[in-house]
């Protein structure tokens, strides 16, 4: 329990206390008495009346703070004339702190749960000084290229390179899975993870501020900013309801007293004040207000927790409404590691081959060609290469030393008017021609991930209609995977904007706009068809940063198993909230109906609000728990 809370739970200890002195020395001392019940219902009223009265002078007077404050001063009043019970009065201001409480325990419990990846982010980087010392700097005024030594125990401050040392990383972090990772020179380490064992040097790839780290908690912070519908529509529901009730209250404490006193004489205006007064406290929305952003929030503080970063409630109703989910290939359902399983030339020998490709390569950071560069095993030596041209999803044409070379798949031969000889294995093949002449291909393979199959088994078990592979790769190669992992339909050889119009073309083929469509993928040419579909979900760890940012939803371990778990969250989540919704409108209803006919107390007013309240408030702290999920 945070400060503020222990406080507010010695108020309600405190008012008890003195209300139980009331109720005890009120036969025997009247001045006593009133001295308890005022000190006990000021104890655990002031806050709510003085907020009460700020809204009035605002101009802004009807909210939660207004109707407790008048139906409890009103039943004290009431009390008071009568000679009844003062009890009642006190009470709904007591039961209301006590629901108070229960929230704020409860968004405490969401904001920690988000806020532990405030852990993450580091205080300070070391850098090694011109005489052989660590120096500790702000993250933030370390460039790119600065090599920084990361000790065990400390947090990895930015992205980079291992240039030196071995060590153990603990990602848990950032992917919500305690399992360590190896570090060898060569490495790519993120910000957020945690050193275990030896030192490493590092050398920056991106500044601070674009660190994983840094993006994370961007992502984090902002989420709630983003309402969904439900949220939306409670909102605006409050604003408009509240005045309605008040007045139907005021409504309902004059007219039937004036009626009562033309038609018969007598007014009763004890019974009809009395019933508005409980009418008001059970209208209170606080239910519907606090239970279902606090929902929200625990789906997303859960989800966090297991890796998986959803950027805003609003991206909850549709990611549990999917019913097509579209994936990428490489990077999602393979491991995006390519490597060279072949070379069959022509002209030149195999070693002159992935030389002259790798270097026409160099530039790209596509996986293609790290895996060309990685099979040369030397030091690319880049003031050989000039005149580079990347046509996208082709490949490319760039001069090395005094060759022309055309380096991509078979449509850029076509492009180039240059015939090629196809290749009978499976992978992915890239044709070579030197000087407008074919010299060969280099066959690239990538593997399937080991959880690929499994996620689409467990995707479809959600009830998803169809499960689509989208990829810019070979057909026969993307049809063998396809058939592999059980996926219902596959299309291959695609570029960026032939991946867009088939979600357009899928997206148009829904039987309703309650159904959507969630598309995951990882690489830069994604980032169109992340943006354009219903939900855009990215593979975090080894995901492009273009990708990551259009993306609204990200896994950060890039486990494809986590597709359905963010879908499960999400569904689980909005079963929480309709729970919620559909059980405060309920009891609101039928116990606001028995108010205006006479047959709720003050104490049935106190369970409709405050006790609905409680119910909900703990109905909302399950989305927290995704562990099972």
């Amino acid at each position: 329990m945070t400060k503020k809370q222990k406080k507010n739970l010695w108020r309600i200890i405190l008012s008890v206390l003195l209300l139980i002195g009331y109720a005890l020395v009120k036969e025997v001392s009247l001045i006593v008495a009133i001295v308890l019940f005022a000190a006990s219902y000021l104890v655990i009223a002031y806050d709510i009346l003085q907020r009460a009265w700020k809204g009035i002078l605002r101009g802004r007077p009807f909210d939660e703070n207004f109707l407790m404050a008048v139906a409890s001063l009103g039943a004290i009043v009431i009390g008071f004339m009568t000679g009844d019970e003062l009890t009642e009065g006190c009470a709904v201001m007591i039961f209301y702190q006590i629901g108070e409480l229960f929230e704020n325990i409860a968004v405490g419990k969401s904001r920690k749960n988000i806020g532990e990846l405030v852990d993450i982010r580091p205080d300070y980087a070391n850098v090694e000084t011109e005489d052989g010392n660590l120096q500790k700097v702000d993250p933030y005024s370390v460039e790119i290229g600065t090599v920084i030594v990361i000790k065990p125990g400390e947090k990895v401050p930015i992205d980079g390179v291992v240039e030196d040392g071995e060590s153990s990383l603990d990602t848990a972090a950032l992917t919500g899975e305690s399992k360590l990772t190896s570090a060898h020179v060569g490495d790519m380490v993120l910000s957020g993870c945690i050193n275990m064992n030896g030192v490493l040097k590092v050398r920056t790839t991106k500044e601070f501020e674009n660190s994983t780290a840094s993006k994370i908690l961007d992502l984090v912070e902002n989420a709630s900013s983003n309402k969904s519908r439900s949220e939306d529509f409670i909102s605006k529901f409050a604003r408009v309801y509240t005045p309605i009730v008040c007045y139907s209250a005021l409504a309902l404490a004059i007219i039937p007293p004036i009626i009562g006193l033309l038609v018969s004489g007598t007014p009763n205006w004890y019974s009809w004040v009395y019933r508005a007064l409980t009418f008001l406290v059970i209208s209170c929305p606080c239910a519907l207000v606090i239970s279902i952003p606090l929902s929200f929030f625990g789906g997303i503080g859960g989800a966090s927790r297991a890796g998986i970063l959803i950027k805003g409630s609003n991206f909850m109703e549709p990611l549990a409404s999917a019913k097509c989910v579209i994936l990428d290939k490489t990077g999602t359902m393979t491991k995006g590691v390519f490597e060279v399983q072949g070379v069959h030339h022509c002209s030149v020998e195999d070693e002159k081959l992935i030389e002259l490709a790798a270097h026409a390569e160099c530039f790209s950071s596509h996986p293609i060609s790290i895996s060309l560069q990685k099979a040369y095993g030397k030091k690319i030596d880049p003031t050989r290469v000039h005149d580079v041209e990347e046509i996208a999803g082709e490949g490319i044409i760039a001069k090395v030393d005094d060759y022309k070379l055309v380096v991509g798949n078979y449509k850029l031969m076509r492009r180039t008017g240059i015939r090629h000889i196809d290749c009978r294995s499976d992978g992915t093949v890239v044709h070579v021609a030197i000087d407008g002449i074919y010299s060969g291909h280099i066959l690239i393979a990538d593997s399937v991930k080991p959880t690929a199959e499994q996620a689409i088994k467990d995707i479809k078990k959600l009830g998803i209609q169809k499960v689509v592979m989208l990829t810019g790769d070979n057909r026969h190669t993307a049809k063998v995977i396809a058939a592999q992992l059980g996926i219902d339909e596959v299309l291959g050889e695609l570029l960026p904007g032939d991946k867009v119009a088939a979600v357009e073309r899928i997206i148009s083929e829904k039987s309703s706009d309650k159904e959507s469509i969630v598309f995951v993928g990882d690489g830069i040419n994604d980032a169109p068809v992340l943006t354009r579909a219903d939900v855009g979900l990215a593979m975090g760890g080894i995901g492009s940063d273009a990708a990551i940012e259009a993306a609204d939803v990200v896994i950060m371990d890039d486990d494809p198993v986590k597709i359905a778990k963010s879908i499960r969250i999400a569904k689980k989540c909005m079963r929480i909230v309709y729970e919620n919704i559909w059980f405060s409108i309920s009891v609101k209803v039928i116990c606001l109906l028995l108010s205006a006919i006479g047959l709720a107390s003050m104490w049935l007013a106190i369970f409709a609000d405050t006790g609905v309240l409680i119910i909900a408030v703990l109905n909302a702290i399950r989305a927290l728990n995704v562990k099972k999920l």
